[in-house]
């Protein structure tokens, strides 16, 4: 790391060394400690106690943030015609199949989420040289590949989001932006965390979340006392 600017040194003399904070002084300091110029996101990275390598260990899931991500997701739906109608009037960006399919396979990924349907799987296969290192390729999983294209679409445009652990035992994953109020960070990372506490496979021992920090983009991490998290304030 090169040498902290005049600004950035100020920003972690804010943080104070080995503190853990409250969920809702960290989503407040957060604010004071970001010093972009543009709205930056604000991200959530929790360690787990987890070995990501069993497969009884790997934590996956979904979560819909009661205030969004603030971020405008692009999302393409590949569907077939009977299902188009639904995609647009949801808010898909992009939908339709076979023509896109065609730009995909030519390289174009300028997207963020990709629906399809089951019976369309087959077909998007063949992307998976493209999608799957850009990690756009559909999962059952994560509810990008259903039958109810038009209700999936508009769960991800209002917010819906997935996640999955990292090798490290680490998930990471943005709830915001510097602009939303400090309770509305506070509401969106109880969310996630809380979908990820549910998520807590039987076969992980010891402690499960091991260590909470929030942080924006070009900001210092903010420890997180994981109690905080179960605060009704």
């Amino acid at each position: 790391m090169g040498k902290l600017t005049k600004n950035q040194k100020l920003a972690v003399a804010k943080i104070e060394a080995g503190k853990s904070y409250s969920l809702k002084e960290a989503a407040q300091l957060v604010k004071e400690v970001t010093l972009v110029k543009f709205d930056a996101s604000v991200d959530v990275d929790v360690r787990l106690g987890v070995d990501p390598r069993k497969a009884n260990q790997m934590i996956r899931g979904v979560v819909s943030l009661p205030h969004g991500t603030g971020k405008q997701v692009k999302v393409l739906a590949l569907c077939t015609p009977d299902q188009e109608a639904d995609a647009k009037e949801a808010g898909a960006d992009f939908v339709g199949l076979d023509e896109y399919i065609e730009k995909i396979k030519g390289g174009w990924t300028d997207i963020d989420v990709i629906i399809t349907q089951p019976a369309i799987m087959g077909k998007i296969g063949a992307l998976g040289r493209v999608l799957g290192p850009r990690g756009l390729m559909p999962n059952p999983k994560s509810g990008t590949v259903t039958n109810e294209v038009g209700k999936a679409v508009k769960e991800v445009k209002q917010g819906k989001i997935d996640f999955k652990v990292d090798k490290t035992g680490i998930v990471h994953t943005s709830i915001g932006k510097v602009s939303f109020s400090p309770d509305k960070l506070v509401e969106n990372a109880k969310e996630f965390i809380g979908t990820l506490i549910k998520l807590k496979p039987s076969a992980a021992k010891g402690t499960y979340v091991k260590s909470i920090f929030l942080s924006s983009t070009m900001s210092p991490g903010i420890k997180i006392d994981p109690k905080s998290v179960d605060e009704h304030n």
